[in-house]
């Protein structure tokens, strides 16, 4: 069986979440120990970016009608969280000129994606409408781990300065969040709890940061906290409505699934490092594991539907 150009050239901006996911995965699997395989994921999550950046560059020089028609929609932003995602791995193997070339790109994309994405902005939207929030946020999670890494003031800063906006954005979305896709969305209901999560991660970042001390370190770590607990909220009404109404058919959304879920397990045990609680860890370990549980799922109906000769991909907006 023979992989369909059809499928691969038909792939909407929302395929971008696969990157995201597989990174989230690799961070998280790094956070445990387990660098073999999370090396593993980060190759295979690299490998799908600099595809999906190439099919981008054709879009926009050869396709440009579709490249416009898609780049003021929600989906479009997980090219910069996917960016900064990878970046953040890569800051965390001590590659802080490419994490920061990736810094620069997902900043240079939000400039350009956000206030087209916000422009278009209407109501009753699926759950890719938090990718505003999410985008933000990466910026701020990748501005954190290279801070770490190059002790240098302005990362500091500009991590804070994108934690506020993302958590604003987060508000302006909800407000638009058609809560029926908990019930008829096809895998992107779950960034409603993702875009928490990332923001938590972000938060914790901010926490473990020197600059900040005193009642700033306070008020930082209370806010991260509370972002946390609304995040693992959502996660149990999101896994809830599965049972409840269950999707079990293979949608390319459904990798905007599997990168909340290994949000929440990367957020939940850098809280428990940044903010001082020690059984949180136990938490993030389960919750890995669940994300690694589900992204193997996913990814084999990814294969699945890469090879089925005849069947039309679902290419959402």
């Amino acid at each position: 069986m023979i992989l369909r150009a059809s499928w691969w050239s038909g792939l909407p901006p929302a395929a971008g979440s696969a990157v995201m996911a597989t990174g989230i995965i690799s961070v998280g699997l790094h956070l445990l120990g387990h660098e073999t395989a999370s090396r593993a994921a980060l190759a295979l999550a690299v490998a799908a970016w600099l595809a999906l950046a190439a099919d981008f560059a054709v879009r926009l020089f050869a396709e440009r009608s579709r490249w416009e028609s898609e780049a003021d929609t929600p989906p479009a932003l997980t090219a910069v969280a996917a960016a900064c995602v990878l970046g953040t791995r890569l800051a965390l193997l001590d590659q802080a000129f490419l994490a920061g070339c990736l810094l620069v790109l997902g900043a240079v994309l939000w400039l350009v994606l956000l206030p087209a994405v916000v422009r278009h902005w209407g109501h009753r939207m699926p759950g890719a409408v938090f990718l505003v929030c999410v985008a933000t946020q990466a910026v701020a999670v990748l501005s954190g781990t290279l801070a770490a890494v190059l002790p240098a003031r302005p990362l500091r800063v500009a991590a804070l300065v994108f934690f506020c906006l993302g958590l604003v954005l987060y508000a302006a979305a909800l407000a638009r969040f058609d809560v029926a896709n908990l019930r008829t969305g096809s895998g992107d209901q779950w960034v409603a709890g993702g875009a928490l999560a990332i923001s938590a991660l972000a938060g914790a970042k901010l926490v473990a940061a020197p600059l900040y001390d005193g009642a700033w370190h306070q008020a930082l770590r209370t806010v991260t906290l509370i972002v946390l607990a609304l995040d693992l909220a959502w996660y149990l009404v999101l896994l809830l409505a599965e049972v409840r109404w269950p999707r079990p058919r293979y949608d390319v959304r459904r990798w905007a699934t599997v990168f909340p879920m290994g949000m929440t397990a990367v957020a939940v045990l850098s809280v428990s490092d940044a903010a001082g609680i020690p059984w949180l860890e136990g938490l993030g370990r389960v919750l890995l594991w669940i994300a690694v549980a589900v992204w193997l799922c996913v990814c084999a109906g990814a294969v699945r539907s890469a090879l089925r000769p005849a069947a039309a991909v679902r290419s959402p907006r």
